[in-house]
């Protein structure tokens, strides 16, 4: 890729993004960001890449997971805190159902831009511009927040470090010791509603004791006490992209210096638009969302565009549908990645095909709903003969009221209560947890017959 520059993506034609309405100060920003160090290095980037080629061999698992878009107003040390602890605890759960080590990423410290269905929204009679995250305008309904405002880049990058700070302090520094994590779950199980789970988790407890006993924990092994956590987001502002990414000092590729994974979504993935030009040219390991509507040229050409030396680990395919209509889609890809000899990462995100409005206004996702995309995403995988690699989630560690369902039973009534998301319903610490174990039990039930050993981490 010596011949790509990172500028190219601005001779390509370009969606969802701002029309900023004052060129110096986006010019401004812009030279003020690419002054910033970048927020992630390229040999984190490499070892994320070799990690999920072990994922499209079926050798890991990936779960990535996080906010549908994080708020300048909510960030808190308390809120990164609090979904970190879950997305280990099911990492935990996944690991001992799937007997491999998975690969923890978030939709963290960078997913501040979102993609939005029409480029306005009328409110009691009044149109504005659609909110379409905090880096690009405001959530309020007034036209000053709507105005794209280029100095909310330089807001965002000061969050991602700070998020990645601490992200990396929770990491290594001893609260993501397997066992403190495995406790957090137990008081999960421990309640009655959640009782069909807590076999799995006391067969965790055996397992961890047995391994405590045989001397083998924190203390004596470091992989028991730290974790290995990455970050990604949608690569969806091209400006701030670009100012981010640099020229890798040992390879002389480039780097986006923004993120450890970047995904094109299923609204940008036009194979000669400006995000594909973008992504097609950084080291990164890149995501790119499958929705109904891609076809299997338009898929064959992406591939070719985003992974043309075929690196295993460099490209995941993030497949999201809808339930009910996995079977009509997900096949045909399939088959179309086998014919190719392309190396790929399959991820499941039953999040966005599965969005309904409740009886009472609110956008919700049904927790069943959910579950049955991942189940027939699995039986797909199955059916192929191909590899379920991973899932992909939009989940919080907060106690939020957005999607129904679950064993706590969150109804169309309760979603009024604590309705915070400022774009799409997520899955609550609760729901998550009761994913991940269903999913186990997917996991291990394909499993069964190819017994394997792997790290609990």
């Amino acid at each position: 890729m010596s011949e790509w520059q990172k500028t190219d993506w601005r001779e390509k034609p370009r969606v969802q993004m701002p029309d900023y309405t004052d060129p110096a100060a986006l010019a401004a920003a812009e030279a003020q960001l690419a002054q910033y160090p970048p927020l992630v290095f390229a040999g984190e980037a490499r070892n994320l890449t070799a990690k999920l080629g072990q994922a499209a061999r079926g050798e890991a698992f990936l779960l990535q997971g996080g906010d549908c878009a994080e708020s300048f107003s909510e960030f808190s040390a308390d809120t990164i805190r609090d979904t970190f602890k879950v997305l280990l605890q099911m990492a935990i759960v996944l690991t001992y159902g799937a007997k491999l080590p998975v690969i923890k990423v978030g939709r963290m410290a960078g997913q501040f831009a979102k993609p939005r269905s029409a480029p306005t929204e009328t409110v009691n009679g009044v149109e504005l511009p659609s909110y379409r995250g905090d880096i690009i305008n405001g959530f309020d309904f007034t036209p000053e927040a709507r105005i794209p405002d280029p100095a909310r880049m330089l807001q965002a990058y000061t969050q991602a470090a700070a998020s990645l700070n601490l992200l990396r302090a929770f990491s290594k520094g001893g609260f993501a010791d397997i066992h403190r994590v495995h406790s957090w779950t137990l008081g999960f199980t421990d309640r009655d509603e959640a009782e069909k789970y807590r076999d799995m988790a006391n067969r965790i407890s055996d397992t961890l004791g047995f391994m405590t006993a045989a001397g083998v924990n924190g203390a004596t092994m470091n992989s028991l006490s730290m974790v290995d956590f990455f970050t990604s987001h949608e690569a969806l502002l091209l400006e701030y992209e670009e100012a981010l990414t640099r020229v890798d000092s040992t390879s002389g590729g480039w780097v986006a210096g923004s993120g450890h994974m970047l995904w094109i979504g299923d609204r940008t993935r036009q194979v000669d638009g400006a995000h594909v030009a973008f992504c097609r040219g950084v080291m990164n390991p890149i995501g790119l969302k499958c929705g109904p509507t891609i076809t299997d040229d338009d898929l064959k050409i992406l591939i070719e565009k985003l992974n043309p030396d075929n690196i295993p680990g460099r490209l995941t395919l993030i497949a999201r549908f809808g339930a009910g209509t996995v079977g009509d889609h997900l096949p045909r890809l399939i088959r179309v990645v086998r014919e190719m000899g392309a190396e790929v990462v399959w991820s499941c995100d039953p999040m966005h095909g599965n969005t309904i409005k409740s009886a009472s206004g609110f956008k919700t996702r049904p927790f069943d709903s959910v579950l049955r995309e991942v189940q027939e995403f699995f039986a797909v995988h199955q059916a192929e003969g191909s590899i379920p690699g991973g899932v992909h989630f939009e989940m919080t560690g907060k106690d939020v009221t957005e999607c129904t369902g679950g064993v706590r039973a969150v109804t169309d009534e309760d979603l009024s209560s604590r309705y915070h998301t400022a774009c799409d319903p997520r899955l609550n610490a609760s729901q998550a947890l009761e994913l991940a174990f269903l999913v186990a039990e997917e996991l291990s039930n394909r499993c069964s017959e190819q017994p394997a050993t792997a790290s609990m981490r």
